[in-house]
């Protein structure tokens, strides 16, 4: 069944959206994105997604092309028009179309595109499997830009193993998993993360789950560490705005805690999706 997309101010069957071959999002990766959860037919976190977006812009000389009010209606319109219960809602901005400059151009009209995806996100999740491999990434990873070949590439290195996804690895310590911000449990019951910086993306799920361990008095450090520190750990896990909460049960071929799902990243990916649920709108 053929979605109902948004692109440039119209919604259309997503065999009818098209994007011109001179946009710069297709010919510099000149664009940003972001993702929003959906529960119950209502968007999670969508405040901190926006204000992220206008960041993001902002770090690359853009601007917003359209309201926070508007941008609001277009995810609520998308949702109801694909009958969207539980899943995602990509949008993505690029500075535009124009014949291929290295130089920005001035004037150009920003090209706007949003599509749902339906998707389980609340299904128990039984722990990813991760190897570690090189961050060869751009140095600026706190702006949400698509520029996504390098994760790709460690996504794929992780599957031709056999394993779930990847941790990157910058002068010894990890810095994220492709698509989520990396964590360990130490045998104290601290948690672990990379503090922010220009190294990670300054996850918005990363956010809301460090402020819920706080308010359970959990402790949180957040500094780098190692792939021998994380192996261990008596857990860990990762956030993203689509996984919450999901448990790691394995790095480098070392298990934690005999492979189980540890009851920390448990009762954080409950709790997150119970107050998501009624923060939601």
């Amino acid at each position: 069944m053929s979605r109902t997309v948004y692109v440039n101010g119209s919604y259309m069957p997503e065999e009818n959206a098209t994007v011109s071959i001179f946009d710069r999002g297709f010919l510099f990766a000149d664009g940003v994105y972001e993702v929003t959860a959906v529960l119950d037919g209502k968007l999670v976190d969508y405040a901190g997604h926006v204000t992220r977006l206008e960041r993001s812009l902002g770090e690359l000389q853009m601007g917003m092309p359209i309201s926070s009010e508007e941008l609001l209606e277009v995810h609520r319109e998308l949702i109801k028009r694909n009958n969207l219960e539980e899943g995602a809602l990509y949008l993505q901005i690029t500075r535009g179309a124009e014949d291929r400059n290295f130089l920005f151009p001035k004037d150009a009209k920003q090209t706007i595109v949003l599509f749902t995806q339906a998707k389980s996100l609340t299904a128990e999740k039984s722990g990813l499997r991760v190897i570690s491999v090189p961050d060869i990434r751009w140095g600026r990873r706190d702006i949400k830009t698509v520029q996504l070949l390098a994760p790709s590439m460690a996504k794929m290195m992780a599957k031709a193993a056999g394993k779930d996804d990847s941790w990157m690895v910058q002068d010894g310590f990890v810095t994220e998993g492709t698509s989520n911000n990396a964590y360990i449990v130490t045998k104290e019951g601290k948690i672990i993360t990379r503090n922010l910086s220009t190294s990670i993306l300054h996850g918005i799920t990363r956010a809301a789950v460090l402020k819920l361990a706080a308010e359970l008095d959990m402790e949180v450090e957040e500094r780098p560490f190692t792939i021998e520190e994380a192996q261990q750990a008596v857990e860990a896990f990762v956030t993203a705005a689509t996984s919450f909460v999901c448990p790691v049960v394995e790095i480098d071929n070392v298990e934690l805690s005999g492979g189980k799902v540890g009851p920390v990243a448990t009762r954080l990916n409950q709790i997150y999706i119970e107050e998501s649920r009624k923060a939601a709108i």
